[in-house]
This record gives structure tokens, C-alpha cells and sequence, in this order.
């Protein structure tokens, strides 16, 4: 038989946990939330476990239980740090795992984004990404005062209107996904010459503009910002339905879906395969990465007991019981949600991103359990190989699309 591929893992931070009352967990630091050393514990620890990389979670309003609308719930976490600025924070002090952070296109200047994610790609020597996200609240879009969004919830069926709503949103975020890379390539790779003998220090045929137009923006470049040490950050799209896997396949490296079983990983995994190759991406490597929600412990008595007692604590914010909200929850060992996982592989999935349900506690069963039984089987990394996000992907470095021979 051959030998298994090993898995890509990643962990997806979000506050204390994306159980709603992880906060009061026991080991939980609800007073450490807005401080940078809360989060280079939790960035630390998943480089620890070997993670391929980290997204951290973000949006441009208070979080709400209902995801459509805000809530004005006062028993929940609210508030958080920019997500792009907390990976630029703990880039210096890690060496090695990935750095993913959540950007909403839009309401967000791809311009700002590009220079952003191409410095945190300088600032952490190549482990730089970015997950792109829309959306579609009106009370978000009102922060800006720039576009009226009318109401919208797609957990039912979309009106006409809505579903163009929503299919312009995706095509917007899929230019703001092309000005980033064109951007990040405005600069050669040796378009900055130094030379203090002879004073120049930029060789300016070697930077150049872009000329991007598209229906919401217009964007010459080139960026101010040289070209970064991946010379294409890595993108990452979390698709729940068929446009996004649509946008997904066309703009992205990463395309995050939500499974249910391994029958469906391997619908989505072919779902996404069959637009990359209408989008002409055929012959290029995109990772289909499984979300799944965990609450581990010791036994898997443990873990429903652990579950229960948050259930009561967010009380009627998880009136049915929390179920991992969109991801398939896996409320158990380590070592059955290693079976779990070796099963979707098998589907056809590249890896992982686990959500834990509350921080610290899920975050270490990742690292500390579940790491060292997929190392025993031969399905996952006993060290770092490579030192870009990129290379842990297996991602080739891109030449610039503007370099001439």
C-alpha cells in the first residue's frame, strides 16, 4: 500500500473558544482576551503541535448569536482585536506556523489589504495568508455609510434579488482578490538595488502599475510595498455553498469547507475540483481543507460532560445544544477524532482546520493528543521542513506575473 499523504492541520482561533460560553470555562482567561500575550500563547502552542498555520477570526461588527444580525447580548464575548494586526504581534515570536488572518472584502480597500498582508508576509519571513470573507449585514454596512445592504438571511431559500445580492458580493471580493496578487507583484523581485555608492535605490522599470478596473473600484498601483518573500501570500476562502466554492476555486489556495461525513467531504472535494477546472485552474494545486468543531477529553464521558456543562452556561444561546454551528462537531478522544480524520482523507480532503470549542483546553488536545497519534501512524509531520507558509502547502513560490526575460 502506498504511503499516506500527510495531513495539513490547522486550528482556528476565535476568542476564548467558538463554544458561546467558553469564556467562563475554567481554564479560560476572559481578562486576557484584548492582550497580545493571550494570543501568543495560543499561536506559540499551535506552532508547538507542528500546526501547518493559524487563521484568526475577524468581522466589522460586535459578534451576534444570530450570524445575520447583531444580537445586543451581553452574556457572550463581544469585541475583539483586529485580526491582521494580532498576526503581525506574534510574528516575531514564532519561527514556523502559518499566519491566516480574516479580512472582510466587502467594506475593505484592496489596496490597504495588499500592503497589509504583503507586510506581515516581510514581518514573519514568508508565513503570511489571508482569508477573505464578504458580508452581506446591513448593520455592518451602515458602519461605513458607503452602500445599502438590505436584510438578508440564505439559511432559506433567496429571493431572486437576494441571490444577486449575494452574487455581487462574491465578485467583488473576487476583485479584491485579484488587485491583492496583482499588487503583491507590482514589485519585481529585484526592483530594490541599495546601491548607496551610486544612490539609487529602486529601479523604477522594474516596479509597475497594475491598471485594475472593476465595478466598485479602480486601481493603478503599483503598491508601496516590495514585492512579499512568498511572492504570493497564501489565500484561503471558507466556502459553505456553491458560489463561494465557485469563488473559492477560482481566487484561492485554500478552499475551507463544511462536511458533514466523509460521503460529503468527497462531494465537496469533487465539487470544488470541477469549478477550479472551469476557472482553467485545472492543472494547479488547491488545498480542499475540512472544517470540523472539537471538544476533546481524556474519555469520551469526559467530553459530554465537559459539553453539557457549557450547553447550561450559554443556557438559551444554544437552545438544542451547542452542535458546532455550520462544522460537524466531534465531541470525544483524540484518538476518535483521529479515526474521523484519517477517514475524510480518505475522501479525498488535503487536511484540517479544527475549531476548538473553548482555549486553552481544545487548542492543547490538538497539540499535545491528537498530534502525536497522527505522527504514530505516519499521517502527520515530526517536524517543520520547510519555513513559508507556502512551502508547508506544498505550494510552488509564483513568478511575477510582470517580470520581463
Amino acid at each position: 500500500m502506498a504511503p499516506r499523504p500527510p495531513l495539513h492541520l490547522a486550528v482556528a482561533l476565535d476568542g476564548a473558544g467558538w463554544h458561546p460560553a467558553a469564556w467562563r470555562a475554567p481554564d479560560a482567561r476572559p481578562r486576557d482576551l484584548f492582550t497580545a500575550g493571550y494570543w501568543r500563547d495560543l499561536v506559540t502552542e499551535a506552532e508547538r503541535g507542528l500546526l501547518d498555520l493559524v487563521t484568526i477570526e475577524d468581522g466589522l461588527a460586535l459578534q451576534s448569536a444570530d450570524p445575520f444580525r447583531p444580537d445586543d447580548r451581553t452574556d457572550a464575548v463581544r469585541g475583539r482585536l483586529d485580526a491582521v494586526l494580532v498576526a503581525a504581534r506574534v510574528a516575531p515570536l514564532t519561527r514556523h506556523v502559518g499566519l491566516v488572518p480574516t479580512v472582510v472584502a466587502t467594506h475593505t480597500e484592496p489596496f490597504h489589504v495588499s500592503k497589509a498582508i504583503a507586510t506581515l508576509d516581510h514581518v514573519s519571513l514568508g508565513r503570511a495568508g489571508v482569508r477573505v470573507r464578504i458580508s452581506a449585514r446591513p448593520d455592518e454596512a451602515a458602519l461605513f455609510g458607503r452602500r445599502a445592504v438590505p436584510p438578508l438571511d440564505p439559511r432559506g431559500p433567496l429571493a431572486p434579488d437576494q441571490e444577486q445580492l449575494v452574487a455581487d458580493l462574491l465578485d467583488e471580493a473576487g476583485d479584491h482578490v485579484e488587485v491583492q496578487r496583482r499588487l503583491w507583484d507590482s514589485w519585481e523581485d529585484d526592483a530594490e538595488i541599495r546601491d548607496a555608492a551610486t544612490g539609487r535605490f529602486i529601479d523604477r522599470d522594474r516596479l509597475h502599475y497594475i491598471d485594475f478596473i472593476g465595478r466598485r473600484f479602480s486601481v493603478k498601483g503599483p503598491s508601496i510595498t516590495p514585492r512579499p518573500p512568498q511572492g504570493q501570500p497564501v489565500v484561503a476562502v471558507l466556502a459553505h455553498t456553491e458560489p463561494v466554492v465557485r469563488l473559492g476555486a477560482r481566487v484561492a489556495d485554500v478552499v475551507l469547507v463544511t462536511p458533514r461525513d466523509a460521503a460529503d467531504a468527497a462531494r465537496l472535494v469533487a465539487l470544488v475540483r470541477r469549478e477550479q477546472e472551469a476557472a482553467g485552474r485545472g492543472g494547479e494545486t488547491v488545498h480542499v481543507l475540512a472544517d470540523v468543531a472539537v471538544l476533546l477529553d481524556a474519555s469520551p464521558a469526559a467530553a459530554r460532560d465537559r459539553r453539557e456543562h457549557l450547553d447550561e452556561l450559554a443556557g438559551d444561546l444554544v437552545p438544542a445544544g451547542y452542535t458546532g454551528d455550520d462544522a460537524h462537531l466531534v465531541t470525544g478522544t483524540a484518538a476518535e477524532l483521529a479515526d474521523l480524520l484519517l477517514e475524510w482523507q480518505d475522501a479525498g480532503v488535503s487536511g484540517f482546520r479544527l475549531r476548538p470549542a473553548t482555549l486553552p483546553h481544545d487548542l492543547e488536545a490538538v497539540t499535545r493528543a491528537l498530534v502525536p497519534l497522527l505522527q504514530d501512524r505516519g499521517a502527520f509531520r515530526q517536524g517543520y521542513a520547510t519555513s513559508t507558509l507556502r512551502g508547508h502547502l506544498g505550494l510552488a513560490r509564483p513568478a511575477n506575473r510582470y517580470a520581463t526575460a
